[in-house]
């Protein structure tokens, strides 16, 4: 067990429209890759890492999905928030806010990426000092819209948005207990925008590289995970 005592949340309350829009029928947690639900994908990278127990978020047109999990994972220690949020923030605020305290292992549900690379990301975040927020970054810019990350030398996070140095955030987190209770200004409606806050409101804040995560939005990300997943190509 890589991280005992690691409690995890999984944000997986997105409609996933772009993917609907392409012939999926199921709900966005459930799109398989390589033949595996994104998911299952994340939960077997979190038991891994041996992060548990988890806090899982789903849109309430989503209520398959925790029978669903309940199913393939019995005895899975998970508490399930059913809930449309409004935004990306508000999600991952419903998922910190639970899972007890200390540090918090936060995924989305569409960052795909290895076992391997998730299990790394873990043990080099928490090696970070304690009182840090850990970012997952990467140089595979595979997003429409990526949030770009400036580190300096030690790793810490020096800008967020704007010009980086090719990295972009990885859907990804190691939030801090400290992080995990702030309360962002009223303004910040997205996920990126808390995070781009928090250095601004004197946080720690560090990145990890992983070479390959993939943003699993469009159909061309399912393509892109089941190259990286198949052929084991880092791209």
């Amino acid at each position: 067990m890589t991280a005992p005592g690691l409690a995890g949340g999984i944000i997986a309350a997105g409609e996933g429209s772009r993917l609907r829009a392409a012939g999926f029928t199921m709900p966005k947690p459930l799109v398989p890759v390589a033949g595996v639900p994104l998911i299952e994908t994340v939960i077997g990278n979190c038991r891994a890492a041996g992060i548990g127990p988890l806090v899982v978020i789903v849109n309430e047109q989503e209520r398959e999905v925790p029978d669903w999990v309940r199913a393939r994972f019995p005895g899975l220690d998970a508490e399930f928030v059913v809930k449309t949020t409004r935004s990306s923030l508000e999600s991952f605020r419903e998922v910190v806010s639970r899972g007890g305290g200390g540090r918090m292992l936060v995924s989305t549900v569409d960052a795909w990426c290895r076992e391997a690379d998730f299990v790394h990301f873990v043990e080099a975040a928490r090696r970070r000092p304690e009182d840090a927020t850990v970012l997952a970054v990467t140089p595979l810019v595979a997003d429409e819209n990526p949030l770009r990350i400036r580190l300096d030398a030690s790793g810490r996070v020096t800008a967020v948005g704007g010009v980086s140095d090719g990295l972009v955030t990885a859907g990804m987190y190691l939030v801090s207990a400290r992080a995990r209770g702030l309360r962002p200004p009223a303004a910040l409606g997205r996920l990126r925008e808390f995070l781009a806050w928090l250095p601004t409101a004197g946080e720690p804040v560090y990145g990890e590289v992983i070479e390959t995560v993939v943003d699993v939005d469009r159909l061309d990300d399912v393509a892109l995970a089941e190259a990286l997943a198949l052929e084991g190509r880092v791209i």
